[in-house]
This record gives structure tokens, sequence and C-alpha cells, in this order.
């Protein structure tokens, strides 16, 4: 029985090439979208899954209660030995510190910009990254050691032995490889390969490991794994508070407040994402991509439904005569659930292709290494059969059963009534609830675009086009001396700065003030920009009151933002200018204020900072160029770079690059969108057309009478596009309340941002008309120009 139901339906593939083409397209484009996002997020919510107490790891954040909160991954350098020496909660405590873009070298031809952590040994202790060669207790005791994985081994030392070999950071500290790891699996947020003992940081960098209880840095972090039995919420209320009291008067105690975060969260937390080199993914967008893979596969499934109901009545004399013969319902449901899964089927095995096929594009876009594979991942096998089942049963379901229930002698009439065929009103609801899913997605498409455009073109406060980003190695003051004398040589260099980095960038270090005679520190962190005289004129920032900073190698002088006046309760500028400010330890006289520009993103407001020099912290030099002359002006730059620098590796970067990395985040989600938006779109196409010939199935008598009395073929074709214009403007009015509110949601997480007006809105219904019209036409114009005599002909 069932090899003679595979055997029928197969038949009736092939005989309905168009019907079968039209499904089977329109299934394996919305299980294709449904693969590919199912991976992606299976692949995101496994990140860190792999250790074994992965349950009991936990990160110690800071959360700064100030004039507003503020979250860093980071916590004040002596916070790790206070907790492991005075609590008992944690069995392992670890300290790391993350520095990227450091210079790794073997020999003097061989570097590598790696990044790099300086860890203490029960980080691996705390972490399940296995060791193939060393000895775990010891291989971070040593304060000459390093820890690199086996891909670095490969990369440094090819195939000779790498134990003993040395490792060179920034020519100046040198260690000996004494453990090799296990590569790194892809998902995971840890991704540094290269380990050096902690207890080394101070030779390295003096500045981070000094302990200090007011400076926090996103890059000192700490972790802890729990005892049994210890929860998270015990150890934040008895722990971390209580180290907030010891160590900070009852005004700090307030403002410097800790917590745990557990592993899981890392890789989705937007506010304490300091691991960054796979970045961070909002689970938010995770869930909208699921959403809109649910509605891709609903629709597909609408699709099936709209074409299995158009062609019922081009089968009903088929119907017809397996009844008369004794067939019973049950018999003609299962034929038909089997034709569905035979063209579900068939468009699973192609969706497969389609997907393997998209699958690099998306791990280049999102920067994973999502695999696609049944074999060696059961969990992707049982959604793929469950996928099947439910749309074969939801698609099938309800056309076979309309089939099932046909009276055989109306079938055999081929006169199947308006309730038989399931009321026009159930089909019109179904495609007034794809419209509204197009509709949705289009909305959102706009709204996207144009957040997206407004945050390139958006002023802020500063110049960032023609700006080359170089890196400063070597900050000593002889060095910068004599790259700004060169550079300033080179024709088409118009400015040149030395910095810690631009005015807008992503690690900004932040630190407590206290201003002038006030006893006490001020209830807000301010951001510090490092400096010298020319920072002001290269980046076109602009002083409204007071002057410049004067050149030094050391901090004196402050520039305060116009939002840092604003936080200390000032009520003019010159009530700032003059006076003393103690801020990181170093006092100094706020000489000017700076128009307020923006810190990071335009995802958050305008945070208060100060500009002051500072020689050690100069890693960038920032050069004004002259465009026109782009090429000649960089293999200058280099040139000269490489001269004062031979030991260092030459990169660079462009500002406005920089700056677009701000949004990459953003960026991919609106790929995605265009992406599943267009899918919707022709999945819908497939709709309108499986509807469209319903209808003109349904009206084919009534077309040739009209046309018999008279009738133009634009009064035909307005028949078939007054219905689908109500159902448009129908489909519209649900999808723009829900639009709205989901992209109000979106476009609060930008303190900076477009308007949702009206235009969003009526350009989507634009673009929808649009889509309907060129569908429909086809299909309309063709049934209008039918001749009538062969529309009245009664068979």
């Amino acid at each position: 029985m069932l090899r003679n139901y595979f055997r029928i339906a197969w038949r009736n593939l092939i005989r309905r090439k168009g019907y079968s083409v039209i499904n089977i397209l329109g299934f394996a484009l919305g299980i294709a979208c449904a693969i590919l996002i199912f991976t992606l997020v299976k692949y995101h919510l496994n990140f860190d899954h792999f250790h074994p107490s992965e349950d009991r790891i936990y990160r110690v954040y800071s959360e700064l209660h100030e004039d507003q909160v503020s979250y860093s991954p980071g916590v004040p350098s002596p916070l790790p030995e206070i907790f492991r020496d005075d609590y008992t909660v944690a069995e392992k405590v670890a300290r790391i510190t993350m520095l990227s873009k450091k210079i790794i070298s073997t020999t003097i031809d061989q570097k590598f910009e790696e990044e790099i952590v300086f860890a203490e040994p029960a980080f691996f202790d705390i972490f399940n990254f296995p060791l193939l060669r060393g000895d775990k207790k010891t291989m971070l005791a040593d304060p000459n050691a390093a820890v690199i994985t086996e891909r670095m081994a490969k990369k440094y030392f090819g195939s000779a032995d790498p134990i003993g070999k040395t490792l060179y950071l920034d020519d100046t500290l040198a260690f000996t490889v004494s453990g090799i790891l296990k590569d790194l699996p892809a998902s995971t947020d840890f991704r540094s390969e290269v380990y050096l003992p902690f207890q080394t940081l101070k030779n390295h960098s003096p500045s981070m490991a000094r302990k200090w209880w007011f400076n926090v840095n996103e890059e000192f972090q700490v972790y802890l794994l729990l005892r049994p039995g210890v929860t998270p919420a015990a150890v934040d209320k008895q722990v971390l508070a209580d180290i907030s009291t010891r160590h900070y008067d009852k005004k700090m105690a307030q403002v410097f407040r800790f917590k745990l975060q557990a592993l899981s969260d890392i890789h989705f937390n937007p506010d304490l994402n300091g691991i960054k080199l796979n970045g961070h993914v909002d689970k938010k967008n995770l869930w909208a991509l699921m959403f809109i893979g649910f509605l891709l596969i609903v629709s597909t499934c609408i699709n099936f439904i709209n074409m299995s109901i158009a062609q019922a009545q081009g089968r009903s004399k088929e119907i017809g005569v397996r009844k008369v013969l004794g067939s019973l319902r049950g018999q003609l449901f299962s034929q038909f659930i089997i034709e569905t899964a035979l063209i579900a089927g068939i468009a699973m095995l192609l969706a497969f292709v389609i997907a393997q096929l998209a699958l690099p594009s998306l791990n280049v876009l999102f920067g994973t290494q999502v695999e696609i594979n049944i074999i060696h991942d059961p969990v992707l096998l049982i959604f793929l059969l469950l996928l099947l089942i439910i749309i074969v049963f939801i698609s099938g379901g309800y056309p076979g059963l309309i089939i099932a229930t046909s009276q055989p002698v109306l079938a055999l009439k081929n006169t199947l009534s308006k309730k038989q065929m399931g009321g026009f009103s159930l089909r019109k609801g179904l495609v007034v609830t794809q419209f509204a899913i197009s509709q949705l997605l289009i909305i959102g498409t706009i709204v996207i675009a144009n957040q997206m455009r407004y945050t390139r073109q958006a002023n802020l406060g500063f110049k960032q086009d023609a700006i080359v980003m170089l890196p400063v190695p070597d900050n000593h003051i002889t060095t910068i001396s004599t790259l700004r004398s060169q550079f300033s040589q080179i024709a088409g260099i118009e400015k040149v700065t030395f910095c810690a980095d631009a005015p807008a960038s992503e690690n900004t270090p932040s630190t407590g003030v206290r201003f002038a005679s006030r006893p006490e520190m001020e209830n807000f962190s301010i951001f510090f920009k490092a400096g010298d005289d020319q920072y002001i004129s290269t980046f076109g920032l602009k002083i409204l009151a007071g002057r410049n900073i004067f050149a030094s190698d050391t901090v004196r002088e402050f520039l305060f933002n116009e939002e840092t006046v604003k936080k200390l309760g000032l009520k003019s500028f010159k009530e700032a200018l003059g006076q003393t400010a103690v801020i990181n330890g170093k006092t100094g006289t706020v000489v000017g204020i700076v128009k307020n520009f923006h810190n990071q993103s335009l995802h958050g407001g305008i945070d208060p900072i100060y500009i002051s020099t500072s020689d050690h912290h100069y890693h960038n030099c920032a050069l004004k160029i002259n465009i026109a002359n782009l090429r000649p002006i960089m293999a200058s730059l280099e040139s000269t770079w490489k001269t004062v620098n031979p030991n260092y590796i030459y990169k660079y970067s462009f500002l406005d690059d920089r700056i677009a990395q701000f949004y990459k985040s953003d960026d991919m989600f609106f790929k995605l969108i265009q992406v599943f938006t267009i899918v919707s779109i022709i999945i819908g196409c497939f709709g309108l057309y499986g509807l469209i010939s319903f209808m003109a199935a349904r009206k084919t008598k009534e077309i040739g009478i009209r046309k018999a009395l008279g009738a133009s073929v634009e009064n035909i074709v307005w028949l078939f596009g007054k219905e689908f214009l109500s159902m448009l403007f129908m489909a519209f009015m649900i999808a723009a309340p829900l639009a709205w509110w989901t992209m109000t949601k979106w476009l609060d997480t930008f303190a900076y941002r477009i308007g949702l007006g009206l235009g969003v809105f009526v350009l989507a219904i634009l673009i929808s008309l649009l889509i309907v019209t060129f569908t429909i036409g086809y299909r309309s114009i063709k049934a209008a120009l039918t001749d009538p005599v062969k529309s009245l002909r009664s068979e």
C-alpha cells in the first residue's frame, strides 16, 4: 500500500511540474534558512559548555553606581588577592590580564602580532583547556615560562620540538616554552593562544600591576571556581559586598560594587563584553533570528496549502473516481500526506545543498566556524526530522482533509463546493498572514538601513576622515620625537599627534576624579584621553573656553569636556578653569573646556572626559593626510615607520574604518535581515501565484461571461487585483503596529537614533504594492486574455 502511495505521488509530481517546482522551491528556501538559523543559534548557545565545572565558573565584574550605573568585566587589581586570602567560598581563584596587538618573536626576522594573556596557574584548573605537553602545576609558576597552543607551536617553530624554545615579548622579555595546549575549540570566547606567567605582568606593564582600588580596567579580570553548594547570590551578598565595605569609605562603597557573572552569560552580555575576539552576541538577536526562521517556515506552509487547494479542483475527477471505487477517507488523506512528504523530502534535500553553499558566506560574515554535518551532529538530525514531520502535517493536513471529505458526485462533475474547497475566508486569512510577515520584515529592513546610514553620517564631534592611525610600539620620548620630526617632513601630512587612541575608541580607561578643594571623590567616573598638544587640532575638537594644553611628557594640565563640567554641578565654564583636580592619582590644572564628542558608538550617550598629556600612554600616532596623494604618502609613512621601529610589525588603519567596527554586530544582523526579507518576498510571491491560480480556476466561467458581455482586460485584471489589494492593506494594519513596537525597542538600544516616522510605513506599503502588482500581473492578464469560448466550454 505504501509503495502504491509513493508511486501515485511521484506520478502526480511529474504530471504537475509547475506546481511541484513552485512548492519544492518555496519549501527549500524556507527550510534552508531554518537550517542556517538553527545551526548559528546552536553554535552560539554552546559556547564554553565543554568545561566540566561550567556551572561553578564565574567572573567577578564591577558595577559602578554613580549618576548612572555602568559595568566593567574588570576589577580593581587588589580584589583577587583579598578574595583568595580572606574568603573560602572558591576552590580556585585566577587572575588574568589580556593584552592585544603584542609582538611575539622567535628571531629577529620572525615577528607576529598576537593577543597574549598573563595568567595564574589556577586558570588551567578552572578551565578545561587540555595540556598536551608540560606540567599544569608548574608551567606558569616559573616567571620565565610560556604556554602556547599546537597551532602557535607550528606557526612559530614549524616541525621542530617547541619545548625549551624561546619567545620574546615586544623584544624586551624572554620566555621559554614549557607547555603545549591542545588547539582551542571554535566554541569558546577565550581565543588567546599565548599564556605567560601573571607574576611577570609587573615587568611588562607596571601600571596594570599597580594595586589601586579606584582603577577598574577591563583587561584585568578574575575568574572563580566556586565550591559545591555555594550560590552566586550568597557570594554577591556576603563576600563581594563585604569587600566593598571594608576597602572603600561609606560613599565609595555605594559606588564600587562587585558581582559574579556566570560563564554561560559572558558570550551574550553586551555590557560585559571584555573578551571580544569572537565578539559578544546579543541573545535578543538570536531570538529574533529564531522568530524569523519560524515566520519563514509558516510562510512556506501557507504557500503549500494555497497551492494545494488551488490544485484540488483540477483533481476533483480523480478524487471522485477513487471514492466511487471504494477509497476511504483515511486512504485519500494518507495519499495526500505522502505526496506532501515527497515534496517536502525533496525540498529538504535541496535545502541542505543550499545551506551548505551559503554556509561559507555566513561564516565569513559572522567570523564563525559553523559546520553542517548531520552525521556528527545528532541534534541537527533530530531538528530536521522534527521539522519535516511538522511541515508535512501542517502543510498537508488541511488540504488532505478537504480532498478526503469531498462529495464524490460533485467531484465527478468538477464542481467542488466552496465549503469543500475550504472557505475563502480561511485562505484569505492565510495570505493576509503571509503579507504581514513580508511587510514586517520589509519595515524592519528599512528602519535598520536608515539607522545604519545615520550612524555613519552622524557628527561625532570630531573629524574622522583622512586620518591614519599608526601603532607606536616604543613610546620612549626619543622615539616619539624622531617619528614626529620625520612624519612632519612628508609632503601631504597636515597634522601629527601622539595619543592613547582616537576620541572615539573601544577601550577607554575610566577612573575617579576629585575636584578642587572638595574633600571627597565625585560621584561619577571620568574617561581618560591621553594626547599631546596637537591632539585637539588633528581631530578637529573645539575648545569652548580657556586654552589648549601645553606640550609635556607628564600629566600637568587637564582639558574637560562640557559633560564633565555638567557632572561637577558647575554653572559656567569659568568656574572650572584654573581649578585643580586629582584624577587617577595625578594632580593638574583645568586649562580648557572642549565641546562634547562621542567617546564610543551612538549606542551610548556622551561621557565625561578629560584630555591630558602622558607620554607612556601614547600607543598610537594619528596623522591628518591629504587624501589626494594617498599612495605616495602611505609609502613614505611605511618606510619612515620601519626605519624607526625595525623590530616591530607595521600596520595601519583609517579612523573611519575603526569607527565602523562599533557597528559590526548591527551590520551583520542587518545583512541577515536583508537576506531573509528577500527570501520571505520570494516565498510570498510563490504564495500569491498559488492563490491567483486558485482564483483563476474558480472564476474561469465568470471571466468568460464577463468577456462575452463586453468586459475589457482592465476590468478582468481589476477583478483579481481588488481582492489582493484588500488583503494587502489588511496585512499592513497587522504588520505596522507590530513592526513599530519591535523596531522602537531596537532603536532604544541607541542613545542617538532616527525617528520612526510615517515615511517608513508608506515606503513599506509601496514596496509591497509593487511586489504584489508584478506577481499577480502575469497570471491575471493571462486569465483575462483567455478566449471566452474556451472559458465557457463545459466538459
